[in-house]
C-alpha cells in the first residue's frame, strides 16, 4: 500500500503522468466534464467529496506553478477562495479568467484530467498548473 496520501487510483495516475506546465482540473459537482477517458468522477453524494479535500489531497502530492481560478469566486464564493488560498505555496502564480474560459481550459487538450467532486458551492473549481520539483526527495 501507498506511503502517501492520496489513495484513488485514477487521481494518482493522472497526476504520476502530468508533465510541466500540462493542466488538471478539480471541480464541483456542476462544472461541464467531457466524458472522453479524461474524467475521474468521484462525487459520492451531494457534499461529498468536498472541493477543498480533493484540492487539498492534490496538492500533497502535486507541485503546482500557477493556478487558474474564475474570478466570479471573488464575489459568488469568497469563503471557498479563502480557503483556496490556504492551501497554496506563495510561490504560486494565480491566474484569474472567466467562468466560461475556466470552462473552456478544461475540454482543452493541455488538460490531462478533470476530477468532478461532490461540491455543491459555485465557483467551486480550479485548474492547476503542473510545475518540475527538482529538489523532491530522491530514491533511497
Amino acid at each position: 500500500m501507498r506511503k502517501t496520501n492520496l489513495l484513488n487510483t485514477k487521481l494518482s495516475e493522472a497526476i504520476s503522468q502530468i508533465g510541466h506546465t500540462q493542466w488538471l482540473t478539480i471541480g464541483d459537482c456542476g462544472l461541464p466534464i467531457k466524458n472522453d477517458g479524461r474524467k475521474i468522477d468521484l462525487s459520492v453524494v451531494r457534499g461529498l467529496p468536498k472541493f477543498i479535500d480533493v484540492l487539498k489531497a492534490t496538492l500533497s502530492e502535486m507541485k503546482v506553478q500557477k493556478v487558474y481560478l474564475a474570478q466570479e469566486i471573488k464575489t459568488k464564493n469568497p469563503k471557498q477562495l479563502e480557503n483556496i488560498m490556504k492551501l497554496l505555496d506563495d510561490d504560486v502564480d494565480i491566474e484569474w479568467v472567466s467562468h466560461e474560459e475556466l470552462k473552456n481550459m478544461c475540454h482543452s487538450s493541455n488538460n490531462i484530467a478533470s476530477v468532478r467532486t461532490g461540491e455543491i458551492t459555485p465557483y467551486s473549481n480550479i485548474v492547476l498548473e503542473s510545475n518540475v520539483d527538482f529538489i523532491g526527495e530522491a530514491i533511497k
